[in-house]
């Protein structure tokens, strides 16, 4: 099963570049929702703000998630994310657990050893990957019979709000939070959800500390090895101005040095600053690397004036991505921060007939 899953996306990245999908968050917000709407009778006596926690719309607006899926497949999209970026029960905690530091204390180990224990917490975060994965399954599956055009589902695989590589505490710099098993536990779970929610692929994405992904990557290859399954997986990172992951600032090379064990089909960069600062580096990364390369950045820079938050529309993102497509940079194409399914249908068109990358010749891709 496997084989056949790895070799229909092969082929779709042999014949074109293949299209990922925009950002949820972006465009859950042109749906106008409210504290109201996020809560729903489930959460409505909730003690926190959760309308930052988007993932939470799988479960209580899940008409809304669907018809935002089916909006990108209908633009293009070959490839839709699960709306699960903060959806393992560390990021939720941010949500549902009283923050110690209000009270004088800090969140430590054993702060986080409670949360990877917690009923609840475990329990929430299981739901709204194994839904969101389902959801996405379904249109994918619609769209696809549809069209007669294989659609994939990615269960995406968030960079968390904490971090393995740096100390937050100055006087302190051996000191962390949370612990590498920890974060390897939690992922897990994640990746177990999003597995039976019927993902194709798994996406470690939008890296900006290089010890969680390494997390991320063991927590997958562990729950290969136990479970017997085994999906495609894609990675991409964040960068910052000088081309580094932005927490752990490993230069280009060596974040791919670092992954590169994982053998994924994908390696990219997504988010970071827009298309025209990631030029330099994803031409970078394509020479290193010898798998596909993806690329999903921001629609440019935050503008709070923008429709969308970001400078760029459609048009300007499809110009940029075409340059990249022009220039032999990439496999997978899309976008993410203020882009919406508009944004995907111009990218689309605009790499429509633009041949892939080649890929090295004996590369897992």
């Amino acid at each position: 099963m496997t084989t056949v899953i790895q070799h229909s996306l092969q082929k779709v990245m042999e014949s074109k570049i293949a299209i990922i999908d925009g950002a949820m968050g972006t465009t859950i917000r042109t749906y106008g929702m409210t504290e109201a709407h996020i809560r729903g009778e489930r959460f409505q006596d909730s003690m926190k703000d959760l309308l930052n926690n988007g993932d939470l719309f799988s479960l209580t607006q899940p008409d809304m998630i669907g018809d935002i899926h089916r909006r990108f497949l209908e633009a293009g999209a070959d490839i839709i994310e699960t709306n699960t970026f903060g959806a393992t029960s560390i990021t939720q905690s941010e949500f549902f657990v009283d923050d110690p530091r209000e009270k004088g204390g800090r969140k430590d180990p054993e702060f986080y050893q409670k949360v990877i224990e917690d009923p609840f917490l475990n329990n929430l975060a299981w739901e709204i990957n194994e839904q969101s994965a389902r959801q996405c399954r379904q249109w994918a599956d619609r769209i696809g019979n549809e069209t007669g055009h294989q659609r994939f589902v990615a269960g995406a695989i968030g960079p968390l709000t904490v971090s393995l590589s740096n100390s937050p505490d100055a006087d302190d710099a051996g000191f962390r939070v949370v612990t590498f098993d920890q974060v390897k536990t939690a992922y897990m779970q994640e990746v177990r959800a999003l597995i039976a929610g019927g993902s194709d692929l798994l996406l470690v994405e939008t890296i900006f500390d290089s010890l969680n992904a390494k997390a991320a990557l063991v927590a997958i290859r562990e729950v290969f090895d136990a479970d017997g399954k085994e999906l495609p997986v894609m990675i991409s990172a964040a960068v910052g101005r000088g081309g580094e992951t932005m927490i752990s600032a490993q230069t280009i090379e060596a974040f791919w040095n670092a992954v590169k064990h994982a053998k994924p089909l994908s390696v990219g960069l997504n988010c970071s600053l827009g298309p025209d600062l990631m030029y330099p580096f994803l031409s970078d990364l394509s020479e290193k690397a010898d798998v596909a390369i993806s690329c999903y950045p921001n629609a440019g820079l935050p503008n709070p004036l923008s429709e969308t938050g970001f400078d760029l529309g459609p048009a300007d993102m499809a110009r940029y991505l075409g340059e990249f497509a022009k220039a032999g940079l990439i496999n997978i194409a899309g976008g993410c921060c203020g882009n919406t399914p508009e944004h995907i249908a111009a990218i689309a068109k605009a790499l429509e007939g633009q041949p892939p990358r080649v890929i090295p010749s004996g590369s897992r891709a």
